[in-house]
């Protein structure tokens, strides 16, 4: 009995510790597949061979040691010389495979330049700037000139334009020919343009827009340099750092390296001032107004002369322009006109013909409106027992209770008004707890015919009180004005901060804007006596551009190419400028202190640098978060296995 108990004991002890055993091997941790894959796809070999010589074939394959992806090649993949068929490029597996279509010019350097497209199939691990070459001929050409694309008028880094090589210096090369050598600037604005023969060129941007490499459209964005290219390269040598970790230096190194020249082209991009001139659909939705649409802003107003009917005043209408020209509002005044359901008439305007000349063109117009018909219109007036309200003119006024300094009063209706004067406006003043009128001016808005503004040199801590009586405006549709009334005051002197900047290294004609947050200008001072100076700045953060106004006009201004123009300098302060209430604050801007590309601040650059790489994972938080969250399921799942 005593052994039977004995032998019992010892099995149960054995029993527990070989649970707890199971248990603890459970929750040791849980397996995260292995070490995380941080490196891009690596080469492994090819046919044919890089930098292969006298190559006849028309295909190319590269084997990498994983699988990979191409992203987008068809526009990310650039093949140089220019192909005139789309070649073939695909990835299957490990493998890229290439089809050239065109055929292969003889002694000639071919380059396929990958960019940063191709990755690898799991992790999405880019190799970036992976290029390869082959020649037809006997020598493989291996110069290269690389630099920034910047666009014109705000140094924003442009990604994905064409930069092209001629060996043919004459103007009209880029016109009427296509690239010798091409690449595409990847997403910082940067260029290489590899496997380059000796000789001299002459370097251009491209916006390829009909992807034919020449600059043959005139709404394409170009840029282009005053100076010709000569490649070259020497022998120097460079620091390399060798890292222990991400903290420790292991080893730093000289190693000797080929450096190519130029390594420094800065081209800016812009787009001439062009577009081709036509009208778009006119279109006839409320009955007081049509309006026409066109392409390109007009100087000039066209009258339209009735063909289906007859105005009783030879001033039926008034044109409003809207956005910037492009659209004009035709504002009916004469109730015969506008009551009609159609309207028929003749229209001349300036259009662009196939040579993009401008000439006068004449067209039939003919508009329709709905309208709700007069048997709904009785029977909802039988329905609703009461009056219709009274309809004024709207008139939104923009006067708010605390005004800025710099601001004006403006007033917008929704229609025309028949007249509307300076006598019909009152704007009073505070003397003394007492209203007393003060002058002012009133003028309509040149561009807007249903807007109007009231101003006056306004003062620090000033309240006035603005009035305008019912029944003294008379739209051009028979409605009169409601009374309007409200009271204003300046801010006090104490709310704004001011702003003077030194400018050091511009004594031309130049102004400064003032930026947002948006790199939208909100101030713009010229330069004077070696500054620009910004009063009355309401407190925020504000970044700063310079634009050298060569043609002292206030505006910036575009290239041409036909009259070998570069477009207007531009260039950014690379610090912000904090201003504050009640402060005064002094800068001090060297211009040229910092290079033009690494001059815009990244806050405000709007196409800022794609990260190619992903983020080191944390294995022990994923270790963690996993065991945690699972403990319980996995002992139960490894005991069963």
């Amino acid at each position: 009995m005593k052994s039977q108990f004995i032998r019992y004991s010892l099995f149960f002890i054995w029993s527990v510790l070989i649970s707890l055993g199971l248990w603890a091997c459970a929750n040791i941790g849980s397996p995260n597949g292995g070490p995380y894959d941080e490196d891009p796809p690596k080469f492994v070999s090819s046919n044919p061979v890089p930098d292969q010589t006298n190559y006849r074939g028309k295909t190319v394959d590269i084997l990498f040691d994983e699988l990979i992806q191409i992203e987008s090649p068809s526009e990310n993949v650039v093949i140089t010389p220019p192909q005139t068929e789309l070649p073939i490029i695909r990835a299957n597996g490990r493998r890229v495979h290439i089809e050239l279509l065109d055929s292969l010019q003889p002694n000639t350097t071919y380059t396929i330049d990958f960019g940063s497209s191709l990755k690898d199939n799991n992790e999405g691990n880019f190799l970036e700037n992976y290029s390869f070459a082959f020649a037809t001929g006997d020598i493989i050409d291996s110069l290269e000139v690389s630099g920034i694309l910047l666009q014109a008028e705000n140094l924003e880094p442009m990604p994905g334009i064409t930069v092209g090589l001629h060996q043919n210096l004459a103007d009209s090369a880029f016109t009427t020919t296509r690239f010798v050598r091409t690449t595409r600037t990847n997403d910082r604005g940067r260029f290489v343009l590899r496997n380059i023969a000796p000789g001299t060129y002459r370097i251009y941007a491209l916006n390829d827009v009909n992807r034919d490499y020449r600059f043959d459209q005139p709404g394409e964005d170009i840029a282009f340099s005053d100076s010709l290219v000569v490649p070259s390269f020497e022998l120097t040598t460079r620091q390399d750092t060798l890292w222990k970790d991400s903290l420790t230096i292991d080893t730093i190194k000289t190693v000797g390296y080929t450096r190519f020249y130029p390594d420094d082209i800065r081209l800016l991009l812009f787009k001439e001032r062009f577009a081709r001139q036509y009208m778009t659909r006119p279109r006839w939705e409320d009955e007081r107004f049509f309006y026409l649409t066109f392409n390109a802003p007009l100087d000039t107003f066209p009258a339209p002369r009735p063909l289906n009917f007859e105005p009783q005043d030879s001033a039926w209408y008034v044109v409003q322009p809207m956005n910037g020209g492009l659209q004009l509002n035709y504002w009916l005044l004469d109730s015969t006109v506008y009551k009609r359901d159609t309207l028929v008439f003749e229209l001349t305007y300036p259009e662009s013909d196939s040579l993009n000349v401008l000439r006068p063109t004449t067209d039939t117009v003919t508009l329709g409106i709905r309208r709700v018909p007069q048997s709904k219109l009785k029977r909802k007036k039988k329905d609703d027992d009461k009056p219709e309200p009274i309809q004024f003119v709207s008139m939104n006024v923009d006067a708010p209770s605390q005004m800025d300094l710099f601001d004006t009063v403006s007033i917008d209706f929704d229609a025309p008004l028949l007249s509307f004067d300076k006598s019909q406006v009152k704007l009073d003043i505070m003397v003394d707890s007492v209203w007393e009128p003060v002058d002012f001016e009133f003028f309509q808005d040149t561009a807007n015919i249903l807007r109007y503004y009231v101003d006056r040199p306004w003062k620090y801590g000033e309240e006035y009180h603005l009035e305008i009586d019912s029944a003294t405006l008379f739209s051009a549709y028979g409605h009169w004005n409601n009374k309007f009334s409200t009271e204003f005051r300046i801010k006090n002197e104490d709310s704004y901060g001011h702003l003077y900047i030194n400018i050091i290294g511009i004594d031309s004609s130049a102004y400064v804007q003032l930026l947002n947050a948006n790199d939208q200008p909100v101030r713009q001072s010229p330069v004077k006596g070696g500054g620009a100076l910004f009063m009355d700045l309401k407190p925020d953060k504000y970044y700063a551009r310079l634009v050298v106004d060569s043609n002292h006009n206030g505006v910036w201004d575009t290239g041409d190419y036909s009259e070998r123009r570069q477009p207007e300098s531009v260039y950014y302060c690379p610090k912000m400028f904090t201003i504050m209430q009640n402060f005064q604050v002094e800068e001090t801007w060297n211009v040229f202190a910092t290079p033009l590309e690494r001059q815009k601040p990244l806050d405000i650059t709007k196409n800022k640098p794609k990260e190619m790489t992903k983020k080191k994972r944390n294995y022990k938080d994923e270790s963690k978060n996993t065991s945690n969250s699972n403990g319980s399921t996995n002992f139960l799942n490894n005991t069963a296995f």
